[in-house]
């Protein structure tokens, strides 16, 4: 996820103030610092945990005074640390379901990169250079329609309406005990 992302940066047009938000473990692992001091050297990088937005929206909160709350104190304390960020990495996979209220607490001329939107591509270009890894991950593909089962240790209704809202479309899931 990080590679891709620091990849796509480096392609972009941007003035060197990046920011970055993601889970405490995440900032606390330094990846994406370290990724960025090689392949975008002298670029000013901003990080800052929000330990509540993954809560948030695993609880289904996207957008209610809570969540404004919560996203407004978190960017505030990154644009303060350097008001001249013009690029926002969203370092977490959750946090895409935010990014309406995001954009109401960004500049306008803020850029916001959603992991997903950057790995996905990567991913197909990487497999279509490398058919073996594709043929690896699906054996015996043939252009066959690929079934998905969802599993889950926790409560199926509420993995059902998370996951719904990540693929955008119902999902259905099994409770199993691991």
């Amino acid at each position: 996820m990080i590679r891709p992302t620091v990849e796509h940066l480096a392609e972009i047009d941007t003035n060197g103030h990046i920011g970055i938000v993601a889970t405490p473990g995440t900032i606390a692992s330094h990846s994406y610092d370290i990724e960025i001091a090689k392949m975008c050297p002298g670029y000013r990088l901003t990080s800052h945990a929000c330990p509540m937005w993954v809560p948030l929206v695993e609880n289904g909160q996207l957008d209610n005074p809570g969540t404004d709350y919560f996203v407004r104190k978190d960017l505030d304390a990154v644009m303060r640390e350097d008001e001249e960020i013009d690029t926002l990495i969203l370092g977490c996979t959750h946090y895409p379901l935010l990014v309406p209220v995001i954009r109401r607490h960004l500049p306008e001329y803020v850029r916001i990169l959603t992991q997903g939107s950057i790995v996905a591509p990567s991913l197909i270009d990487y497999l279509r250079r490398h058919p073996e890894m594709d043929m690896r991950l699906s054996p015996g593909r043939q252009d066959m329609a690929c079934r998905i089962t969802y599993m889950t240790t926790d409560l199926p209704e509420r993995f059902d309406a998370i996951a719904s809202t990540f693929m955008g479309a119902q999902v259905r899931s099994r409770r199993v005990t691991l």
